[in-house]
């Protein structure tokens, strides 16, 4: 983990429903940020449930393969420049699956992860050409999966895990397990890294689903994106305040809005 210059700002974003369309995947409405940011050579650190096998190409097609990204939902790091998905080192996630396999089977059947799919249903269940949805199965710290079960049940299956150290977070789609670390965690490293002579940059971070809040509550600002596929978050600690903000607009589009806005307030400060 090797240090980076200091930056006045640093911007944490969710793909999935934030900087990539909900249905389509496409981040063309957040051209003009995106192309903002890399002229005034502000970080973007994206920060997803997705592997490194899937960011690291769209990392590099942003135009941010010099910043890192925070993978699997805070569970691990893509180093700047590393390309190949980063690495092949499985051990964590098999471990992982171990547990979950460890559960009472009338919970753990109430539990169907990406382990538990073919490749095709991967693509099926996700929406995925087959050779993304390839890259998606490439786990390497967490296990994302669909719960059928009542509420009741997700509580105690959630409960069981935590008691061996597996937390659960839910994104706007999946249940995603892993053994600790979350956004947040990642974004305070990462900023350490951007940090020197005693001066840090601020943060920025703009996500849309309950995986995010944790991220979100622990930027100096923080940006609810607008998601009409999901249920909206509830209110967040500092939105009273406005140190939180939603947008107007939904996924890229009010990526876009707000990210040049803000872009605007610190050239006038």
């Amino acid at each position: 983990m090797r240090n980076m210059p200091l930056k006045p700002i640093i911007i944490f974003s969710d793909l999935d429903g934030t900087l990539l369309d909900h249905e389509t995947y496409s981040y063309a409405a957040a051209s003009p940020a995106l192309e903002k940011l890399k002229k005034k050579d502000i970080p973007l650190v994206l920060a997803s449930s997705k592997t490194s096998a899937e960011i690291v190409d769209l990392r590099g097609e942003l135009g941010f393969s010099h910043c890192p990204a925070i993978v699997e939902n805070g569970a691990g790091v893509l180093e700047p420049e590393e390309a190949g998905g980063g690495t092949d080192d499985d051990s964590i996630h098999r471990r992982l699956i171990a547990t979950l396999d460890s559960l009472p089977l009338r919970l753990r059947e109430k539990f169907s992860g990406f382990s538990d799919w073919s490749a095709g249903e991967v693509a099926s269940n996700t929406g995925l050409a087959p050779a993304s949805a390839t890259k998606a199965a490439a786990r390497r710290y967490s296990e994302p999966g669909l719960w059928w079960g009542d509420e009741a049940e997700k509580a105690e299956f959630i409960a069981l895990l935590a008691e061996k150290g597996v937390t659960a977070k839910q994104g706007g789609r999946y249940l995603t397990l892993s053994f600790g670390a979350t956004k947040a965690d990642r974004m305070h490293e990462i900023t350490d890294r951007y940090s020197a002579g005693g001066k840090r940059p601020r943060t920025l971070a703009l996500g849309d689903a309950p995986n995010d809040i944790e991220m979100l509550e622990a930027a100096d600002m923080g940006v609810v994106v607008t998601n009409p596929h999901t249920r909206p978050l509830p209110e967040l600690d500092g939105e009273s305040i406005g140190r939180i903000v939603r947008t107007r607009k939904s996924g890229p589009e009010g990526w876009n809005e707000i990210v040049l806005r803000i872009i605007e307030e610190l050239d006038d400060k």
